[in-house]
C-alpha cells in the first residue's frame, strides 16, 4: 500500500456514492492532504523520527479489530514491534526521551478500530508495554499526564476499490488510480473527550459529522445494535432464500418485512435513548442499506457469524425477553438461520454453502449436524459457553430458547427460509 501510495505522489481519490434524504449522490473527489507514506518494517528509522517532530500532535489509526493486541513477544529493541500498541509504545518512548519528558508534547491518540471503549483498551495494551519492557515511572507518568487516547466510535460503510466502476472513473480523471476508495455518503464519528480536544480538533467545524461527547457507549450501542445487529441475521435468511446482496433483501417482499420487524419490533425497544432518535437512525440505516450503488455481499457479513451474533444480537435479545417476557422471534429465527448456514451442503439453486469461522467451532457445527437430531444440534449450539457463548454463559437456561431454536431449525429443514419466516410475520 506505501509503495502504491508514493507511486501515485501520495494522492488518490474518494467515490462517495448513495442517498441523501432520497437523492442520488455519485462524487468523485481527489484526496491531497497526505504529505508521505512510510512502511515501518522497511523505514524504521525514518518512522521512529516521526517522534522528534515538536509539531507533531495527533495519532489515528484503524488496525481492525484484531490490531489492538497485546504480544508478549514483541520486545523494546524490535525494529519495529509487531503489534500496532508496541510500536506506538515505541514511538512515545522516542518521543518521551527526545524532548525529556516535556508535557506539552504529549501526544493525542484516536483509535478507530471497531472495539468498544477501543481508546480504553489501546490504553491498556500500552501499559502493558511500559511494564513489560521496563520503561520506568516516568515515562508512564509522562505518558498518563501529557498523553490522551480517547474511545471513539466510525460509522461508514466503506466496500472498497470499485471494481464495477473503475474504467469510468478512469475516464472520468483521464489516468490510472488504483487506489480509488468508494464508500456510502453517511458518515459518523464519535470521540469520547473533553473540550478542549474538540477545540483542538475542530473537525465539525469542517462540515464533518464529527461529535465529541461525554460518552460513547451510548452511540455505540445504537450502531452495533441497529446497525450491526441487524446485518447479523438478515445475512444468513437472505441467503438461504437465495438472496445474495443486502440492498436486494430489503427490496424482498418476504426479507424485508423480516429486516423491518427484527430492527423496529425487537432491538429497537432493547434501547434506552429516546425513540425518534431510534426511528430516525433505524430509517438512516434502512437508507444506507438500499444503497444502489454499493452491492454488499450477505456472504462477505457473515464470516465469524457466532461471534458477531454473541456482541450484536444476544444482548438484544437477552434484554427483549426481559422486558417483554417473550423471545424476540426475529432474533431467534436468526440464529437458527447462522446454524443452518454453518451446515453446509448446497441451496435450491445448486450454489455451495461455505460457511468460515474458527476450525473448532466449525468442526462443534459438524458433529452436531451428523446427529440428524435438530433437538441435539440446538442444545449443542447453546451449550456451547467456553467456545461461543462466553460470559453469557450456557444458553440452554434461557427460558424458551431451546425449544424456539429446535423448532425453527426443524421448519428450516422441511419447509424452507421463506417460509419460515412468513411463520413469524
Amino acid at each position: 500500500m506505501v509503495d502504491m501510495l508514493n507511486a501515485q505522489d501520495d494522492l488518490y481519490h474518494v467515490n462517495l456514492q448513495g442517498l441523501d434524504k432520497g437523492e442520488t449522490i455519485n462524487s468523485l473527489t481527489m484526496i491531497d492532504v497526505i504529505s508521505r507514506a512510510l512502511n515501518p518494517y522497511t523505514q524504521n528509522d525514518e518512522f521512529m523520527k516521526l517522534a522528534e517532530q515538536p509539531e507533531m500532535r495527533f495519532v489515528i489509526s484503524n488496525t481492525t479489530e484484531a490490531g489492538i493486541a497485546f504480544d508478549p513477544a514483541c520486545k523494546l529493541t524490535d525494529t519495529p514491534a509487531s503489534s500496532y500498541p508496541g510500536k506506538l509504545t515505541q514511538l512515545l518512548y522516542h518521543r518521551f526521551k527526545t524532548f525529556n519528558g516535556d508535557k506539552s508534547k504529549g501526544l493525542i491518540i484516536f483509535p478507530c478500530e471497531l472495539i468498544f471503549l477501543n481508546g480504553h483498551k489501546l490504553k491498556e495494551t500500552i501499559y502493558q508495554y511500559i511494564e513489560l519492557w521496563q520503561l520506568g515511572d516516568e515515562f508512564r507518568a509522562w505518558f498518563e499526564e501529557a498523553c490522551g487516547v480517547y474511545a471513539t466510535l466510525v460509522d461508514r460503510i466503506v466496500p472498497g476499490f470499485p471494481r464495477k466502476d473503475i474504467a469510468a472513473i478512469k475516464e472520468k480523471i483521464q489516468y490510472d488510480d488504483n487506489l480509488v476508495v468508494q464508500a456510502e455518503i453517511f458518515h459518523l464519528w464519535v470521540i469520547e473527550a473533553p473540550q478542549e480536544v474538540a477545540e483542538e480538533f475542530p473537525a465539525d467545524k469542517a462540515g464533518l459529522n464529527v461529535l465529541f461527547v461525554p460518552s460513547e457507549e451510548p452511540y455505540h450501542e445504537r450502531k452495533v445494535t441497529l446497525l450491526n445487529g441487524p446485518h447479523t441475521v438478515l445475512s444468513p435468511v437472505a441467503y438461504l432464500s437465495e438472496v445474495n446482496i443486502v440492498r436486494d433483501a430489503c427490496q424482498h417482499p418476504i426479507i424485508g418485512q423480516y429486516i423491518h420487524k427484527v430492527m423496529f419490533d425487537e432491538l429497537m425497544e432493547t434501547l434506552n435513548l429516546p425513540k425518534n432518535e431510534l426511528k430516525k437512525f433505524a430509517e438512516d440505516v434502512l437508507e444506507r442499506f438500499n444503497n444502489p450503488f454499493v452491492d454488499h455481499a450477505v456472504t462477505s457479513i457473515m464470516l465469524n457469524s457466532f461471534p458477531k451474533y454473541q456482541t450484536r444480537d444476544l444482548p438484544g435479545l437477552k434484554t427483549y425477553l426481559k422486558r417483554k417476557g417473550e423471545l424476540p422471534k426475529g432474533l431467534v429465527l436468526g440464529l437458527a438461520a447462522i446454524i443452518t448456514y454453518y451446515k453446509g451442503g448446497t441451496r435450491a439453486d445448486g450454489t455451495e454453502i461455505i460457511p468460515n469461522d474458527a476450525p473448532e467451532i466449525m468442526q462443534l457445527l459438524k458433529d452436531l449436524w451428523a446427529t440428524g437430531d435438530t433437538r441435539k444440534v440446538a442444545e449443542g449450539v447453546l451449550a456451547a459457553k467456553d467456545l461461543i457463548w462466553g460470559e453469557h454463559g450456557d444458553l440452554n437456561t434461557v427460558p424458551g430458547l431451546t425449544d424456539m431454536i429446535t423448532c425453527f431449525l426443524k421448519s428450516i429443514q422441511e419447509k424452507g427460509m421463506q417460509e419460515t419466516v412468513k411463520g413469524i410475520l
